[in-house]
């Protein structure tokens, strides 16, 4: 039997981010070399890259990047993803969430397949392989502004951030840009305000607002007026700008960033697996 111990198995664990019968198995073709088992364990993860493609990826974290441009900031976020928790939290995994964002502000990608021709896209690769799980970035977002503030948030304690939001403001509304940031963090917006509901999309809403307002029972003369109000209700519950402020309900988030005197050009919100 090959010459190691449990704490041998805990620092290759560690350091690969590869499951304990793999770990074990590769201490035992290397006769307890732990340099030669964990590039034993890399080789076979490139072999079994195949088998891993058609797995899913729903657990990982979410990097943020911000950096000083000439018209004022940029903010970048990038959701990179593994099979289980267990990955997601090995600091090797969260290093490489690092090297994914920056990856993308260098050379500017927008989409992850824009990611490949670059040198991370090799990192990845063997990331993977080392690991011995499915490891991909899933998405990257962007915003620019005078200022952009960002919030990351760990839905759980033992593993880094799993929400991320950016949002991009005028210097003025920087004031409440991070609370605005942890507000778009727990409600959702889909859009900025109402003007950039897609037309076809409020069009169907107002129908199916009508059409139940007449299965109702509704007096017709009322309809128009209902119509409205639930049409008022969508963009309430789907635009920023609309919605009741998390610190102060009475108030809409719009009203808050116009008492600070300020604007806010864009977000960007992502969430592990949504």
């Amino acid at each position: 039997m090959a010459n190691y111990t449990a704490a041998d198995i805990k620092e290759i664990r560690e350091s690969t981010g590869a499951g304990m019968l793999d770990v074990k198995k590769a201490l035992d073709e290397a006769n307890g070399d732990k340099v030669k088992a964990v590039e034993l364990i890399r080789v076979k993860g490139l072999k079994g890259i195949a088998k891993r493609e058609g797995r899913t990826a729903s657990e990982g974290l979410i990097a943020v990047d911000i950096r000083d441009t000439d018209g004022g900031q940029t903010g970048t976020l990038v959701e990179l993803n593994s099979e289980t928790d267990f990955v997601a939290k090995n600091d090797k995994f969260v290093a490489l969430g690092d090297e994914a964002v920056a990856a993308a502000v260098e050379s500017g990608a927008s989409e992850p397949e824009d990611l490949a021709s670059t040198p991370f896209g090799e990192a990845l690769t063997n990331a993977g392989a080392t690991m011995g799980e499915k490891i991909l970035v899933r998405r990257i977002g962007r915003v620019s502004g005078e200022s952009v503030s960002s919030y990351m948030h760990r839905t759980n304690k033992d593993l880094p951030p799993q929400v991320g939001v950016l949002v991009a403001t005028d210097k003025a509304g920087a004031e409440v840009a991070r609370d605005v940031a942890m507000h778009i963090a727990a409600f959702t917006p889909t859009f900025l305000s109402r003007d950039e509901v897609p037309a076809d999309q409020v069009a169907n809403e107002r129908r199916i607002a009508e059409e139940t307002a007449k299965n109702e029972g509704k007096p017709e003369k009322a309809i128009e007026k209902i119509v409205e109000g639930r049409l008022n209700g969508f963009f309430k519950e789907n635009c920023l700008l609309d919605q009741a402020f998390a610190k102060d309900p009475k108030k809409s988030v719009g009203k808050v960033v116009e008492e600070a005197g300020g604007t806010i050009t864009g977000f960007v919100r992502f969430r592990v697996g949504s």
